[in-house]
């Protein structure tokens, strides 16, 4: 399956990880990347020698290419910056903000950067400023989310760039990546799905949370701040939306849910913890390897696009 991703960034399929906070450092992306997609390793809120510290620790386990995603609000996301060029990583991916100030810094290192957009408005601007594509994220994905649901956003976005469009948001499966294919997408990038690959090491509590999940386990709070953040509902997010819907505060609402990703995935505390996972959470059943799942993957949607 042969696309302008593929060849761009030097992969064997057009698969790439979400850069997920707490979740996607080094045992994972260079997983991903051994399995022929594009692993990530997410910044987050890391300053930028842990940063480097998983760059090289990847660099240990796999010669394939892999990324990292820079994540913008982050206080470092400035020394961050300056690590991928110094590390010589070829592909950046970049969430919660706008790239332009390092664009230049990175486009002179060679590295191709791939925003993630919500809108269309943004597409069109991260293009004019030298995005090599855009990651087309719709409101069925975990974490940080937009208004518009794949299915619209996508097409959309395709219509409006001539740069390669990723789609990402409710993609798990081979059915996911052909529809994305078919909506004018030329990759896919999948988060909850390797949440709970072998390589993961995210806390069991958390992958069996995710592997238990029925279609209606799936809360957004935040959405009265303008901050909606999917997650699986538990202890916490039924809190969160009580005093949400009384009117609390930003701040007292970020006071409840503060370090609570990191007590998740690090601790297994599912009940008090955000459990942050897109709306296909309950189509996911077992824990496999990431190649397993990038195997499954594409014999699946080879199949479906034959027909």
């Amino acid at each position: 399956m042969n696309t302008r991703i593929t060849q761009m960034l030097g992969i064997k399929y057009p698969i790439i990880q979400g850069g997920m906070a707490w979740v996607a450092e080094h045992h994972l992306a260079a997983a991903v990347s051994e399995a022929g997609g594009l692993g990530l390793i997410g910044g987050a809120n890391a300053p930028g020698e842990v940063v480097r510290e998983e760059i090289r620790k990847a660099k240990e386990l796999t010669e394939k290419p892999f990324g990292v995603n820079v994540m913008l609000l982050s206080p470092y996301a400035e020394d961050v910056a300056r690590v991928v060029v110094e590390e010589g990583i070829k592909v950046v991916t970049t969430g919660a903000g706008n790239p332009e100030k390092y664009m230049d810094m990175w486009k002179e290192a060679g590295i191709k950067v791939i925003p993630v957009v919500a809108s269309v408005a943004l597409a069109r601007r991260m293009e004019k400023y030298g995005a090599d594509a855009v990651v087309a994220e719709g409101m069925e994905s975990g974490g940080h989310i937009g208004e518009a649901t794949t299915m619209t956003l996508v097409p959309q976005v395709k219509d409006a760039v001539s740069i390669p469009v990723i789609a990402a948001g409710g993609i798990g499966d081979g059915r996911g990546l052909a529809a994305a294919f078919m909506l004018g997408a030329e990759a896919v990038q999948v988060g909850t799905r390797f949440v709970v690959a072998e390589e993961s090491i995210v806390h069991d509590n958390y992958k069996q949370r995710v592997i238990k999940a029925k279609d209606i386990d799936s809360a957004v709070t935040g959405r009265s701040h303008g901050h909606p953040i999917r997650c699986l509902r538990n202890k916490m997010t039924r809190e969160y939306l009580k005093l949400e819907q009384e009117g609390k505060s930003f701040e007292e609402l970020e006071y409840l849910t503060l370090g609570a990703l990191r007590r998740a995935v690090q601790e297994g505390d599912v009940q008090e913890g955000t459990v942050m996972a897109g709306q296909i959470a309950g189509m996911i059943d077992k824990e496999l390897s990431c190649k397993e799942i990038i195997d499954e993957m594409m014999d699946q949607a080879v199949k479906l696009l034959k027909r």
